[in-house]
């Protein structure tokens, strides 16, 4: 390959894999998963159905690919938290990290949100709340009184919220990403005082 790749964008773009999730995720978003089919994603990405199924043999794959690969950061930021100290400090970065790992699932939360059941029946459903139980542990002290645990969780569920409520208000996207994390930073901080914990 000549010339150097200039950022993650532009590997995406070059890998064929990644290009057959992005595309799909755009069909199953557009007209849902259930009326999207492999020949539909194949023409979008203009290649033949034998090109596509050497990488995915079902939507199904291409799904569950998808979300693996988007979620694993996920999985990464559980990793480092439960290596951390119980701290505000590691808190709040576990939040910021979070907004940004969001920040770059954006369309396969929208298809979760928008795709229930389907997401329900397929495996991605469990793996998803096994996640978010997770990272719902580095957050919330299981000593904490229940208050104080109900803002931890309503630290996560305030970004989860802010990718669709976000795009109802005005302003720039980066701004408004910002103004939700601070909110959901006020309640981390606030449950971690609560606890009585430096």
């Amino acid at each position: 390959m000549g010339g150097t790749m200039d950022g993650t964008k532009q590997q995406r773009r070059g890998n064929t894999r990644q290009r057959i999730q992005d595309v799909a995720l755009e069909l199953f978003a557009e007209q849902g998963y259930e009326k999207t089919s492999l020949r539909e994603i194949a023409e979008r990405l203009d290649v033949t159905k034998a090109a596509l199924y050497y990488h995915f043999k079902t939507k199904e794959e291409i799904l569950v690919s998808i979300f693996d690969d988007l979620t694993q950061p996920i999985l990464d930021l559980i990793e480092w938290g439960r290596q951390q100290p119980h701290t505000l400090e590691t808190k709040q970065e576990i939040i910021r990290r979070y907004s940004e790992t969001l920040a770059g699932a954006t369309p396969l939360f929208r298809f979760m949100q928008e795709n229930q059941a389907t997401v329900r029946e397929l495996r991605v459903g469990e793996t998803f709340k096994e996640r978010m139980q997770g990272l719902r542990e580095t957050l919330v002290d299981p000593d904490a009184d229940l208050v104080d645990q109900v803002r931890s969780v309503s630290a996560m569920f305030t970004l989860h919220a802010g990718m669709f409520l976000i795009h109802d208000l005005e302003g720039d996207p980066e701004t408004k990403r910002k103004a939700v994390l601070e909110v959901a930073t006020d309640l981390i901080t606030q449950a971690h005082r609560g606890s009585g914990k430096g």
